[in-house]
């Protein structure tokens, strides 16, 4: 009697274990959780796990792209860059080549600013000189934003964020992608007038419902915002960038490719005609990460410094993140 007790023990308690709850192996040292809103698509959440939050303590949505490591984008120059500048303080600054983003030297911006346009004018022709550069090779200075990537407090909205985009049939890493780089340490205008975690413009947010006038702004409302970011990358942004492809003739691509969601967030960024501008630059003839590492390089009148950094800062940004979510024991 005892064993069929057991038996009927173990019956019900694995009846009520909620259905949204799976297990499966994951390369981090203690095993994650797949912790996804209902009714999920399994292909949406394809990078989803479920970890420990140190904010709740509570198991809940993150987005961990393997990709990232199997692409070896956390070796490159670019990306090492923008981690450092992620990581300190706005009194310092890094010097580095513009195309390649080699870091030069770090300095006090004090210090810098402080000398005679002459004077750094000077001392660039010298680095330029011993690395046997072109004078026209731009040397940028870019001081630490520490200060604006907040990923403690930006993390606390993954999860809300992860769970919106699915429940509108959209890609989740989208939404940790935009909420990682736009606006993670609080909610601010852009200077383009941009506003909300989700940085929408005014018509935008109109166009998908939002209500934005002199007494209401719902791009500050989180899910309300989320509804109309997902919104515009379902139905404007992912078919414009088919249509980018389609007129570059780049066919037999898939738009979960690493090199594709890219595309997908310079188009929400920089608008379609302005990223179709820049590559038609250089005229990519295969859908891959090369498309967007030439991406980095390409300019236009309205496709600049800003848009060619865009998906460099969502790199660097994921990869900190995973680091600070001790995701990186085995990434193979």
């Amino acid at each position: 009697m005892r064993i069929v007790f057991y038996i009927l023990c173990l019956f019900f308690f694995f009846q009520f274990i909620p259905a949204k709850y799976s297990f499966e192996n994951h390369p981090s040292k203690a095993k994650k959780i797949k912790v996804y809103v209902k009714n999920q698509d399994p292909k949406l959440c394809k990078n989803v796990i479920g970890i420990i939050s140190p904010h709740t303590n509570l198991n809940e949505n993150y987005i961990f792209d393997r990709s990232l490591y199997n692409l070896k984008v956390n070796e490159l120059p670019q990306i090492k860059f923008w981690r450092c500048i992620m990581n300190l303080s706005q009194d310092t600054a890094i010097l580095s080549f513009q195309n390649t983003r080699e870091i030069i030297q770090r300095i006090p911006i004090l210090d810098w600013e402080s000398k005679s346009d002459e004077v750094k004018k000077i001392y660039k022709d010298s680095i330029r000189l011993s690395k046997n550069l072109d004078t026209n090779s731009r040397i940028l200075i870019t001081c630490g934003k520490k200060y604006f990537y907040d990923f403690e407090k930006t993390s606390k909205n993954f999860h809300q964020g992860i769970n919106c985009f699915v429940s509108n049939g959209v890609n989740p890493w989208y939404a940790q992608a935009i909420l990682l780089i736009e606006s993670p340490n609080k909610l601010q205008i852009s200077s383009a007038g941009a506003y909300g975690s989700f940085q929408l413009m005014k018509d935008v947010a109109r166009r998908f419902g939002l209500k934005v006038n002199r007494y209401i702004d719902e791009r500050a409302d989180f899910e309300r915002s989320a509804f109309a970011a997902s919104s515009l990358i379902k139905n404007i942004c992912i078919p414009n960038v088919y249509k980018i492809l389609d007129s570059l003739q780049i066919k037999n691509y898939d738009q979960e490719e690493l090199w594709f969601k890219l595309l997908v967030m310079h188009v929400y960024h920089a608008g379609a005609y302005n990223v179709e501008k820049a590559l038609f630059t250089f005229n990519p003839k295969q859908g891959n990460m090369d498309l967007i590492y030439n991406l980095w390089k390409a300019q236009t009148n309205h496709f600049k410094n800003a848009s060619q950094n865009y998906s460099q800062l969502i790199l660097a940004a994921m990869l900190e993140m995973n680091q600070r979510r001790n995701l990186l024991s085995n990434t193979n």
